[in-house]
């Protein structure tokens, strides 16, 4: 008897930029809805009084929406390695060596992209000149960031 030896195993190739900015696309309409849960939150918290031009209420306003974002892309990234905006590519979220990421280097993984964006985005950008396709924060956190083939 001849046995075929085909691995049922989906293979996973480095995503590209392109693919990286449609998922953030994407990703801005959940974020949206966070932010504004955020702000109402802010407003909540001054007791209806919020005024952004007060440095401590502009504080308030981007503390929260700062700590929603990084709760978004953290939780999605620790629990399925996917946001919202990567699932329509089948793009994941994976350590170097395969793993699911753990809390840890998510969190630094999200820091070291804020670093990367305020850098005018150039460490988005190394995508585009690392071997691997990883930015910043990939290099990092030692992740990739990748695409899922469809199951056959």
């Amino acid at each position: 008897m001849n046995h075929s030896t085909q691995s049922t195993e989906p293979r996973a190739h480095p995503a590209n930029l392109a693919l990286r900015l449609l998922c953030a696309l994407y990703d801005a309409l959940p974020l949206l809805a966070l932010w504004f849960v955020a702000a109402t939150a802010a407003l909540a918290f001054s007791g209806g009084g919020l005024e952004v031009r007060r440095p401590g209420d502009r504080l308030l306003v981007q503390l929260l929406v700062l700590l929603v974002t990084a709760a978004y892309f953290v939780l999605s990234w620790v629990r399925g390695g996917q946001t919202v905006g990567m699932r329509p590519w089948r793009l994941r979220v994976v350590r170097a060596d395969g793993a699911p990421l753990d809390t840890a280097h998510a969190i630094l993984r999200f820091c070291v992209a804020l670093l990367s964006l305020g850098a005018c985005g150039i460490g988005l950008l190394w995508c585009l000149v690392d071997r691997d396709r990883r930015a910043w924060h990939d290099i990092a956190a030692g992740t990739l960031l990748v695409r899922i083939d469809k199951a056959g």
